[in-house]
Formats: structure tokens, sequence, C-alpha cells
């Protein structure tokens, strides 16, 4: 009996800068049209894990397979062009591009043409906003703006995987849920998604799955629910429901 391959999986993985051991024997398996969250503290490893995937930093061992081929070889522009597309940690915009600017960067590696369009306009639905002010300056909006052109940068190369560095870092509380809801959209659109996010709560909130980096190493995996569940998951990270488990 066939299995399904794998849209992402680290097998092995040891990621280093320097001396130092960032990631160490790192496994994660992420199928087609999930949402997976990384957990975990600072300097943990998921940053890594986001450029290791994008290949700004390569493993010194062990392999990174997309669709079950091998890519720790590959420059960041060929992953996006396989269907890799980042959304970097704060955004990372070109501040003194337009918005329509900046959306024309996520598309980069593909020529213009009807289907540039169709996704632009896909954009402009997803976010009425960016529509709205497509002729202004990118770093003159708001950090929640400046997220959803990020996101809808990303979309524009029609990406089968987006990896999320910390979406709601410095939004406000009415933005991180317009985030979180454009996130499920776009997975039920067909985009799988893996995503670093210190609002646990969130990230499990909408996650089918998870994983929990400590120091570098996996130190737990499951569904959201087992991880929403887990008494070590509650204190470290959600403290709010250890409060109300307690009521």
């Amino acid at each position: 009996m066939a299995t399904e391959t794998p849209l992402l999986e680290f097998k092995g993985v040891n990621t280093y800068y320097g001396d130092m051991h960032a990631l160490k024997n790192v496994n994660y398996t992420i199928m087609k049209g999930e949402i997976i969250s990384l957990l975990g503290g600072n300097a943990c490893g998921k940053s890594t894990t986001m450029k290791t995937i994008m290949g700004v930093v390569r493993p010194k061992t062990g392999t990174v397979l997309f669709n079950g081929k091998p890519i720790e070889t590959l420059a960041t522009s060929e992953r996006v062009q396989r269907g890799i597309a980042p959304v970097l940690e704060a955004r990372r915009l070109f501040p003194r591009m337009t918005v329509y600017e900046n959306l024309e960067m996520g598309a980069y590696t593909r020529k213009k043409g009807p289907e540039f369009n169709e996704d632009l306009e896909r954009v402009y639905s997803l976010f009425p906003r960016v529509k709205e002010r497509r002729n202004q300056l990118a770093g003159t909006m708001s950090g929640g703006e400046q997220q959803m052109v990020a996101i809808g940068r990303a979309l524009m190369a029609r990406p089968r995987l987006i990896c999320m560095d910390e979406p709601s870092m410095g939004l406000s509380p009415l933005y991180v849920e317009q985030v979180f809801d454009i996130i499920q959209t776009i997975n039920k659109q067909g985009t799988t998604i893996f995503m670093v996010e210190q609002n646990a709560s969130m990230a499990l909130s909408i996650a089918h799955r998870g994983y929990v980096l400590q120091t570098g190493m996996v130190v737990l995996s499951g569904t959201a629910e087992e991880l929403r569940n887990n008494e070590n998951i509650k204190q470290a990270y959600l403290g709010e429901m250890n409060v109300d488990a307690a009521a």
C-alpha cells in the first residue's frame, strides 16, 4: 500500500553557526494541506528552521526534502520556484517601494502574464485594504497592514508551502485575529502552512499538528489538541489555559 509523500521533511538535520549547534538531529514531517505550528522559547532553533528551509543556512548533516526530493543544496530562488515561499519575521518589506511593487517582487521568479493578474486579484480579494493602498509606500503602513502585504507577496509566488516566521509579532490583537483567519483561509484554498509563532494559544487554535523545540532539539510533537492538553505545554506557553483548568 502506497503512502503519501510528505510535502516537507527534515531527516536528521544538524545546522550550525560556526561552532554553535543550532539544530540537533531534527526531524519534521509536514503533509500536504496541513497547518503545522513550531513552538519554543527564544533561541531554541525556530528561526534557524525557517532559514534552513529557505537555504539561508545549510545543514552540516541530514537531509531536507521537498515533495520527496532533496533541496539542501539548492539556492533560495530555486526553492521558491519549486513552491516554497517565506513570510519573514518583522515583515521585511521594501519600505520605499509601493505595495504593488512589493507584491510584484513576490512573483520575481515567474513571467508576467494572465496568471500574475489572477494571483494579484486573489491577493486583493483576501486583503481589500491592500488593494486600497496599492499605490502607497509600504514603509508608511501600519504593522498589521504590512503583514497583509507580506502574506500577499508570498502568495504571488503561487507556493505550495508558506513558511511563516512569527506572523503575529508586533500586531494589535485585532490584526492578530485577522491574520490567523487569513492563514486558515489560505490553507483551506490548498496551501500548506509551516508556522513559527510565539502566540502558542492562537497557533494551536488553527494548527493541525505541532512540534516543540528546546535548545535545538524536538522534545515533543503531536496533534494541536494533544499539545494544548499537555501539562508541560500549558505551564510553558499556555498560562491562561492553565488558570482556566484550575478554576
